[in-house]
């Protein structure tokens, strides 16, 4: 039987109760998703349905990630409300290449994880999945496993294998109305020039659970768990001198009161030089460089190639003597002699992300 694929939270319990009652069946898992989006949360969830079909020993077939095929097929309901039609053409566009996968591999039937879903419509995946069944010749078989407490088991097993738990469907339409209702930015959107990981990004997930991954393949003991933090996105900032913008480069954290302000250099104290306008501080580049033992030879070089956030976060606690200073501090090549305009449009929201954790190896503190 061919087994389409979602996410490892559905497919793990999905395919282990497919074991249970079919043991002498052989399973083959196909991740067919191309509606998952961005492509970094698409390597994210395949990156975690591998590892779950490595530990309950089934094959598993990647397909293409034919995104802008994808896109057009969909095109024209972006507005339509999860389990709308979208997610009906969605449905009909993974069934139908999961369909020719299972007659190429000489498979009669296919199922898909979707059915245990709770966002999703069991009676519109069947309707679905029935379709292809009269016009292909490949049974399409419904397996209810949300009944009879099977929610609450799914959750249970999410949780006591440490699996990927994502909260969003997957594509941008259904993304971006959830996060409208959420009244949240729609952060997994962001991709900085600077090329930096931003915290509770994909692409720091996607870092932490390669590194499960590894801590597994060492047979590591780790824990992976949520915590609350302040999060920050740099939205738009520029410095203009002279009506010219020159290269600049505002740390984490740093915030202005409104979106945009003027002023001159007041003073100077330890190479830092602030504004007479809304607690900014501006160093240099060459200041930035000692303290960081970096070697940047300009600050547009900084732009598009930016240290860590753990780099700029020591930084901004060095020269605040602070944990919660939230002033602009703006890197420069020059310090500025003449009017300042920065624009600077930020947000800070309070978050939770994924964090790796292994037994500490030593005290803190010794028993006296």
């Amino acid at each position: 039987m061919l087994v389409h694929i979602c996410c490892s939270v559905d497919s793990h319990f999905f395919m282990e109760k497919l074991q249970q009652e079919f043991p002498d069946e052989k399973l083959i898992g196909f991740f067919y998703d191309p509606n998952i989006h961005p492509y970094s949360e698409y390597q994210l969830r395949y990156l975690d349905v591998q590892r779950s079909c490595k530990k309950l020993g089934i094959e598993l077939i990647e397909g293409q990630y034919d995104y802008e095929a994808w896109m057009d097929a969909v095109r024209g309901l972006e507005k339509e409300p999860e389990k709308g039609a979208r997610c009906a053409v969605c449905f009909d566009r993974r069934f139908e290449v999961s369909a020719y996968k299972a007659l190429e591999l000489g498979e009669k039937s296919i199922t898909t994880t979707l059915l245990v879903s709770p966002l999703k419509s069991q009676e519109q995946l069947k309707k679905s999945g029935d379709a292809f069944y009269d016009s292909h010749g490949v049974e399409f078989i419904a397996f209810d496993y949300r009944k009879n407490g099977g929610s609450n088991d799914q959750s249970r097993v999410s949780k006591e294998e440490q699996l990927y738990r994502q909260d969003y469907c997957g594509c941008l339409f259904g993304l971006s109305m959830q996060r409208d209702q959420q009244h949240r930015l729609m952060d997994e959107m962001f991709s900085p020039i600077s090329r930096q990981i931003l915290p509770a990004s994909i692409e720091e997930r996607l870092e932490l659970y390669n590194k499960r991954m590894e801590l597994e393949d060492q047979g590591i003991h780790y824990r992976i768990i949520k915590e609350r933090f302040l999060n920050y996105r740099l939205i738009r900032s520029s410095i203009t001198i002279d009506k010219k913008v020159i290269p600049s480069y505002p740390l984490m954290y740093s915030t202005i009161n409104r979106n945009a302000t003027e002023g001159k250099i007041d003073f100077e104290i330890d190479g830092q030089f602030f504004l007479n306008r809304e607690e900014v501080r501006f160093i240099t580049l060459k200041t930035f460089n000692t303290l960081t033992s970096s070697v940047y030879k300009s600050t547009k070089e900084l732009m598009f190639n930016a240290p860590t956030m753990e780099t700029e976060i020591t930084l901004r606690s060095h020269l605040t003597r602070s944990a919660f200073n939230t002033s602009a501090i703006i890197i420069v090549d020059e310090i500025p002699s003449t009017k300042i305009s920065l624009i600077l449009e930020t947000k800070r929201y309070d978050d939770t992300r994924d964090k790796l954790i292994r037994p500490l190896l030593k005290p803190l503190v010794k028993n006296v």
